[in-house]
């Protein structure tokens, strides 16, 4: 989960809200004939209202979309969100779109504002650059990334640099992976998984499962243009698959997760030259786990002390201490109380963690112990038809 996913401190008596992006089908009569890739039991973005006591979840409302508005992001101010809908084809473009929302201050509530075409098929992640002014798409079933330009009333544009991605394809299977394992997910094209600016806004990462690679971009903070850094990009094992990564609050540490090795990477980062160095990998996994999982999202604590791994089929979400040097030890790992969790986020106080169980078609909500990084199941199941992430925002004190 990137850092502009988790929304920003404020008014603790404040209304704090959460948004949750879903797989969703076509909506009869209000769409194009359209591919949703997969299709899915949400109803678009669901609303909730949040206790910031006891981190129950209140329905708020739904935005009603019919594809699959699967990632959020909400710009620094809270009043604008975007979405990734990760649909591969509208109409007759074979490709999917990326919308823009205006934020009600007071209820929370959505507002469209417009959407284009994301550069490729299956926009699965969306950022924004530390400016506001570029939004940054990676397209998973497009093997592409695209920066499109943020307009003064917070409307998209059309995109001013598409990037497509290619190499030598990696392995089905994962040296890395537990013994027996049999995860095979995108090894069979390139797929654009993940794209993040540094916190610097120098440079933009972004990951491609199937070619084993994590990219480095100059980015042209003007023209919102990437061109290749120098190394273009560091290679993980083949068959590995990074999905995700997280940079360090200090900003000189990344972890990647690799959704079939089962494993987490620790780079070295430079923000002077945008250049990764690998220092350390570990599985995701308990000691002894044999078979098939497929890792999902990867998130550093806001004060840098602890990383958490999610495990898909091993439905957990694993727990790691950050050593003085950046390495990470294995703490505990704690069940989703739910099937295929996709991704995890925490409240705005750290306080509770998330869980959007893809398959299980609900959240399950966890307490966070600051002291050891441990979860603690709070008993809470929220229904949502296939959630993909989970987002908050701090709304204005009345």
């Amino acid at each position: 989960m990137s850092t502009a996913g988790r929304a920003r401190a404020a008014d603790p008596k404040a209304p704090l809200m959460a948004y949750v992006g879903t797989f969703s089908s076509p909506l009869r009569d209000t769409l194009p004939t359209q591919v949703d890739l997969p299709p899915g039991n949400g109803r678009g973005i669901h609303l909730f209202q949040v206790d910031r006591t006891t981190g129950a979840l209140t329905p708020a409302g739904v935005h009603e979309m019919g594809t699959s508005p699967s990632c959020l992001v909400f710009n620094a101010a809270g009043t604008r969100l975007y979405s990734a809908n990760e649909t591969d084809r509208i109409g007759e473009t074979k490709e999917g779109t990326v919308s823009a929302f205006a934020v009600d201050r007071t209820t929370g509530q959505l507002t469209p504002l417009n959407s284009v075409r994301s550069g490729g098929a299956g926009p699965t992640y969306v950022s924004l650059h530390p400016t506001g002014r570029f939004l940054f798409v990676a397209n998973y079933f497009g093997g592409s990334v695209a920066v499109l330009p943020v307009l003064d009333d917070g409307r998209l544009g059309e995109p001013v640099d598409v990037q497509v991605d290619s190499g030598p394809i990696g392995p089905t299977r994962a040296p890395s992976a537990p013994p027996g394992s049999f995860a095979f997910s995108g090894h069979d094209r390139t797929h654009a998984h993940m794209i993040h600016a540094d916190p610097g806004g120098r440079f933009v990462l972004h990951v491609d499962l199937g070619l084993d690679r994590i990219y480095s971009w100059k980015c042209d903070a003007d023209r919102g243009v990437l061109t290749p850094n120098d190394p273009p990009f560091v290679t993980l094992p083949p068959g590995d698959g990074p999905r995700h990564f997280h940079f360090h609050p200090n900003g000189r540490w990344l972890y990647s997760i690799q959704e079939e090795g089962s494993t987490l990477a620790l780079f070295d980062y430079d923000p002077a030259t945008g250049r990764l160095t690998h220092r350390q990998t570990l599985s995701s996994l308990p000691s002894g786990y044999a078979g098939s999982n497929f890792c999902s999202g990867v998130m550093v604590s806001a004060d840098g002390r602890f990383v958490y791994a999610g495990n898909r089929l091993h439905d957990s979400i694993a727990q790691f201490a950050v050593g003085a040097d950046g390495r990470l030890s294995f703490v505990a790992d704690e069940p989703t109380r739910g099937n295929y969790p996709r991704s995890f986020n925490t409240d705005p106080s750290g306080q509770f963690l998330y869980s959007c169980n893809q398959r299980a078609d609900n959240l399950t909500t966890f307490r966070v112990n600051a002291a050891t990084g441990r979860l603690e199941f709070t008993g809470q199941y929220t229904p949502v038809g296939n959630p993909s992430i989970i987002v908050f925002l701090d709304l204005a004190a009345s």
